[in-house]
């Protein structure tokens, strides 16, 4: 189980532990904050292709799909 720190989110690094369309490492390109400070969406981007996902924040949680960094 990954700890984070929502307000420490953007801009992170992350590695997919199984790589998602050919693509592995990704950074939290964008985080939006509710008004009680909870989040409200997060978006990934690929590293190599720029492609952006919008993921729920709660599974970067999981270590078993996700590790902190690039490995």
């Amino acid at each position: 189980m990954n700890r984070i720190n929502p307000a420490k989110l953007r801009n992170s690094k992350w590695t997919a532990v199984n790589a998602m369309k050919r693509e592995k490492h990704f950074l939290v390109s964008d985080i939006e904050f509710e008004e009680d400070g909870s989040v409200m969406s997060c978006q990934l981007e690929a590293v190599i292709s720029k492609n952006a996902y919008a993921i729920d924040w709660t599974e970067l949680k999981d270590s078993d799909k996700w590790l902190q960094g690039w490995k």
